[in-house]
């Protein structure tokens, strides 16, 4: 009897390994745990990146109003456009109620777009136009005036973000080759500067870009490592099904609704460049291609240094052949993207056959597919991801 339970106890022991993750098709929860702790820590890495970047652009700003010039001007655009990189490639941690989109309402005071420009500052035919200029309801130029004001009468009434900088910066774009042309005598208070207000003007690019980066804080510390009761803290030592789930949901959202859907068809079909997301910088592409970027990188687990188990991994142990087709995908979209022609809002205008408009169509398609296929991941995992945004 007892020589019977060795074999036994033997043979379980030489096919436990086989048995192990077979369950859920080739993957363990201890898989899925090491890469949604990954996952966590590339968000971290790529916010610390834009949070080093926003410091930046601080400081430039700080010195374009305290010196204004064509040289500090030009800096301030280069710090600008720097953190945009980064920052877009943040695009994909959205979209399931993580600290960028909860209640607080965060992403709408970082990166609310698209901007109706005439409620901060001057414009072509109205140089009287905005907060800048209104010092009847606007006496003071302060963080609490600002805050207020934020989508105060309409949702592209915005008064702070990433946008509102911009324009403050480049201010509106009339060239069909380069972006906005404002001058930095904007900015200029001895007398000899160009439009009104130049001095309430320097205090609202400085209060903005300061709300900005105490913002981007306020999301990014609810990622910070080894911190009890944080977002990452309930995210990483929640539910790993749960995790997995959203981190699908931003990808295939970010992909289809908002690129594909929001930032791309709709300029697309209105051909206006009122519709592109940085209308003043001509920024455009490379924000739509860091987009794609980021959904590349939660795929393949990798943020500059950060590189540890990924969702290729998993979808790899359970199905190689859309792991293949996903991952190729993936890298077909930033190819697309990379072939829109510059400036986007000329890309956007001819008829259907013009070379830009055909790139900008194949792109959108790109993306559109890449949905579709990150849809079919999540069913790997017994996960329904929509990719549609709601309304």
């Amino acid at each position: 009897m007892l020589k019977r339970l060795f074999y036994v106890s033997a043979l379980f022991v030489c096919l436990a390994p086989l048995f192990v993750g077979c369950g859920d098709g080739g993957s363990s929860d201890a898989d899925l745990k090491a890469y949604v702790e990954n996952y966590a820590a590339l968000v971290y890495a790529n916010y610390q990146e834009v949070e080093t970047g926003l410091k930046a652009l601080q400081k430039a700003t700080d010195e374009l109003v305290a010196n204004p010039s064509e040289a500090t001007l030009k800096a301030a655009k280069d710090a600008w456009l720097k953190v945009r990189d980064p920052y877009g490639q943040t695009e994909v941690y959205r979209f399931y109620a993580g600290p960028i989109d909860d209640d607080r309402g965060l992403e709408g005071r970082i990166n609310p777009w698209p901007i109706d420009e005439n409620f901060i500052d001057y414009v072509k035919d109205n140089d009287k136009a905005g907060i800048i200029n209104d010092t009847t309801t606007y006496p003071t130029i302060d963080e609490s005036a600002l805050t207020g004001a934020n989508e105060k009468g309409g949702e592209k009434n915005i008064s702070l973000g990433f946008h509102a900088i911009e324009f403050l910066l480049w201010g509106q774009d009339f060239s069909e080759t380069t972006p906005g042309t404002r001058p930095y005598t904007d900015y200029v208070t001895d007398g000899s500067g160009t439009a009104s207000n130049q001095e309430r003007r320097g205090q609202y690019l400085k209060l903005v870009v300061s709300i900005l980066l105490k913002d981007f804080q306020d999301v990014m510390k609810e990622w910070t490592p080894d911190t009890s009761g944080n977002f990452r803290d309930k995210f990483v030592n929640g539910d790993v099904n749960e995790a997995l789930k959203k981190i699908l949901t931003g990808m295939g959202k970010l992909s289809n609704g908002e690129l594909a859907g929001e930032r791309m068809t709709t300029p697309y079909n209105e051909k206006d460049q009122e519709e592109e997301h940085s209308c003043f910088s001509d920024n455009t592409r490379a924000d739509i291609l860091n987009n794609a970027m980021g959904v590349q990188n939660v795929y393949l687990g990798k943020y500059g240094s950060v590189s540890g188990k990924s969702l290729d991994d998993l979808v790899r142990a359970k199905d190689a052949t859309l792991a293949d087709k996903l991952k190729s995908e993936l890298e077909a979209t930033v190819t697309a993207i990379k072939a829109i022609p510059n400036p986007f809002d000329q890309a956007i205008v001819g008829d259907d056959s013009a070379d830009g408009r055909k790139k900008v169509k194949a792109a959108i398609d790109a993306l559109k597919a890449q949905a579709v296929t990150i849809a079919a991941v999540a069913k790997l995992f017994n996960i329904t991801v929509v990719t549609e945004l709601e309304d």
